[in-house]
């Protein structure tokens, strides 16, 4: 069905008709500036194309003279860092035509009236970017100014609000809101409030789009506060389902950027996101706001990264384990407890020599450093040096032998005749990369360094990596002095090239240990989502990765899908004390805006805890429980329904508890009905139709209708109550849970009155 435009004013007020002129004025100026820019920017492109151009032509002069050489060199970063520059300036220019175009359709949503000290009022108006006319005046202020925050936090009245001065004072006269759409005002009203429901209603009353809206409207003061932190060394942010969590974090990463952008860019920040599917839904909201993406990852991704080579095991795959009860590492508990991070560090330091897993480096079957060599080595090492000293010593040792090597190798028989074979471009390929100094007396011995240097390459990073350490050797070594019984499951993923997500953090920190490397200290701010899926010890090793980086934990404890649930106060409780930071900061979200009232009533129902989440006041249809005698029955009635429920316009969401169920279903509906089954490599949502998902995908996403299949008691015993309330939680307008057979005991937990049955199936 087509999108509707909601609550649109019909009468306009004689103090409506002023602010449309007044958007009307401002949106014009806003396309007087968009036009320039554009014309600034398409002559910024075809400057940088012409020196391309430039650029190519030069590179392809004729290198065989020294003096040509040097000349051409110089040239060409002459023209290399022109390109730069020019390039620079057009994604300067590109990025202020996207601001401008936004600003054309929204150019504001927020105004303040203030009054300080003995002054004249003042009104600004509040908007996503910063828009000052050619006289230098601010007609729109960018929501991340510190002006700004009295949007957000004040009520009419005295009002404090911080400066790069210190706190000043004012008074707040008026707040008044907008919702403008194509140059139109669709709403306005003052309010005393931090946001009106009125505005924050039409919002979440729309239909869900395939990307995460830019909300910025309708912070709340609670999540202002957690966006304008710039004190915490740890923030951990408690969010009940649908409170705006993720929106939130990524409005803070767009404050951070603002605020600090001196010092700060994107590239130091990182955020750790549940899967690839949610980190592409979110890709939008960051250039909505004006700010480049910062970097994403997942779990399995950074482990990846750092253990090249092997599979790691991603929270999926533990998850599916786990579900079909054939977790093949019953150990997970220990090497969840930040117990077994000192356990490594305490081993470390009690290495000796003879412990030492060293093993030889070796090119095939030519083994160029030997295994005795190595601990040789290691023993003639000062005895006072910890480990890693000796090892770093080692390596410098190392690097001079490998040197003397590749010389000698240099002008042997064998390189020497690979020289003179050499074609035409393999020559240029060899010179062109490196610098070309009149000093070279013999081309020949040169061009043999440069073919001995690609020969030892394997030995030059494997001496770099101190990978004539055994790590995982080493790491088995520790288990079996630490837990000796997990050490057969360890050594058989190993022969398979894998490696358990539970076994990635301790090995890292036992190799980062005795390498002193591992840690990345450019990154300012580190960001987990869905904290309550990671265990102690794996941000343990974030933290330990990223020293100087503030991090931001949030979650809910509620929505454990990989580790047992906790209360929200005792899981904050635990982490604030696991990572010693020394400003911690724990904040809790606990009102719910994504689903209906109903919707949010049913699924607090489910919960021990549940009387503590707060329902938005935004009404729609009671939860459907449709009762049918078994899955035969279950599967005809949830096909009929998914036919009356599918659009064109939207998706309809088919949550599952784990894969095999999902890719069941789709066997069986993909006959009669758009369906797509979306797996842990899947980047992207569909536009329409059905789209049948593990709940594990379904983390931080949100449907306008979501069903869910065989809420019975046998696929939903007492013990799964997160997971159901996580599928539920999905869910803005509408949801159907189909029982088949006997009910889940966690439906009895339901008053009556949250839910409707609307068909009862009798054999």
């Amino acid at each position: 069905m087509a999108k509707k435009e909601k609550n649109v004013n019909t009468e306009i007020s004689p103090e409506q008709m002023k602010e449309q002129h007044r958007v009307d004025h401002v949106v014009q100026l806003i396309k007087n500036r968009y036009q320039t820019t554009k014309e600034e920017y398409e002559a910024a492109h075809q400057e940088t194309a012409s020196v391309e151009q430039n650029y190519g032509q030069n590179a392809k002069i004729n290198t065989y003279e020294i003096d040509d050489q040097m000349e051409t060199n110089a040239e060409v970063q002459q023209q290399k860092a022109l390109v730069s520059k020019n390039i620079l300036a057009e994604n300067i220019l590109k990025d202020q035509l996207q601001v401008l175009q936004t600003l054309s359709d929204s150019p504001y949503f927020g105004r303040i009236d203030i009054q300080e000290d003995d002054d004249q009022p003042e009104t600004l108006y509040i908007g996503t970017a910063s828009f000052i006319d050619s006289d230098n005046n601010f007609l729109v202020y960018d929501w991340r100014a510190p002006i700004a925050s009295i949007y957000y936090n004040g009520t009419l009245g005295p009002v404090t609000y911080q400066t790069p001065m210190g706190a000043q004072k004012a008074d707040l006269l008026k707040k008044r809101q907008f919702k403008i759409k194509h140059g139109t005002i669709q709403h306005m009203f003052d309010t005393n409030e931090t946001v009106g429901d009125d505005i924050l209603q039409a919002v979440l009353g729309e239909h869900s789009t395939a990307y995460m809206q830019n909300i910025v409207a309708t912070i709340q003061k609670e999540q202002n506060a957690i966006i304008r932190d710039t004190e915490s060394d740890l923030l951990l942010v408690q969010g009940v389902a649908g409170s705006g969590k993720t929106s939130t974090i990524l409005q803070r990463i767009a404050f951070l950027l603002y605020h600090s952008r001196q010092e700060l860019n994107a590239d130091q920040i990182v955020l750790f996101s549940p899967n690839l599917l949610f980190s592409n839904y979110i890709s939008a909201v960051l250039p909505s706001l004006g700010e480049r993406n910062m970097r994403q990852v997942t779990l399995a991704e950074f482990f990846g990264q750092r253990l090249q080579g092997l599979h790691v095991e991603t929270l999926f795959s533990r998850y599916e384990s786990q579900q079909r009860a054939v977790a093949d590492d019953d150990w997970h508990s220990a090497k969840s407890d930040p117990a077994i991070m000192q356990a490594v560090k305490q081993y470390y330091q009690q290495l000796t020599a003879s412990q030492l897993q060293f093993t030889a480096l070796s090119l095939g079957s030519e083994e160029v450093i030997s295994e005795n060599e190595l601990r040789e080595l290691y023993l003639a090492q000062p005895a006072t040096m910890r480990p890693s000293q000796k090892i770093q010593r080692m390596q410098k040792y190392l690097h001079k032998k490998i040197s003397a090597i590749i010389a000698t190798a240099a002008n042997s028989d064998q390189i020497q005749a690979e020289v003179a074979s050499l074609t035409n471009e393999e020559y240029h390929d060899l010179m062109g990369r490196h610098e070309i100094n009149q000093d070279i007396p013999d081309v020949a011995t040169y061009l043999g360094q440069k073919l001995a240097e690609q020969h030892y390459a394997p030995i030059v990073d494997g001496i770099y990596n101190a990978f004539f350490v055994d790590f995982y050797a080493q790491y088995q070594a520790f288990l079996r002095s630490y837990l000796p019984a997990a050490v057969p499951a360890f050594s058989h993923r190993l022969e398979f090239h894998q490696i358990a997500l539970d076994d990635c953090a301790p090995l890292l920190l036992l190799r980062d240990l005795l390498t002193e490397g591992g840690q990345n200290r450019s990154i300012q701010h580190l960001f987990v989502d869905e904290m309550q899926d990671y265990t102690p010890t794996q941000l343990l090793y974030l933290q330990h990765s990223f020293p100087k980086a503030k991090l931001t934990l949030l979650g809910d404890s509620e929505q454990a899908l990989f580790n047992p649930m906790q209360a929200p106060k005792e899981l904050l409780t635990t982490l604030a004390q696991n990572l010693n930071a020394k400003n911690p900061r724990i904040v809790q979200l606990n009102k719910s805006y994504r689903s209906t009232q109903e919707i949010t009533d049913f699924m607090k129902d489910l919960l021990p805890d549940g009387d503590e989440i707060q329902s938005f006041t935004r009404h729609g249809d009671l939860p459907e429980l449709i009762i049918t005698p078994d899955k035969v029955r279950g599967l005809t009635v949830l096909q009929a329904e998914l036919n009356k429920i599918v659009s064109d316009e939207q998706v309809v969401a088919l949550i599952t508890k784990n894969k095999t169920e999902a890719t069941t279903l789709y066997q069986r509906l993909r006959r009669g009905l758009p369906v797509t089954l979306l797996d842990n490599a899947d980047r992207s949502l569909p536009e329409s139709g059905v789209v049948i998902l593990p709940i594990y995908l379904a983390k931080g996403l949100e449907f306008d209708d979501v069903v869910a299949f065989d809420i019975s008691r046998d696929n939903y015993p007492d013990t799964t109550a997160g997971i159901l309330y996580t599928i539920c939680s999905r869910a803005m307008h509408r949801l159907k849970l189909i029982v088949c057979g006997q009910p889940s005991p966690l439906l009895t937990q339901i008053a009556p009155e949250h839910y409707q049955i609307k068909r009862s199936l009798t054999s």
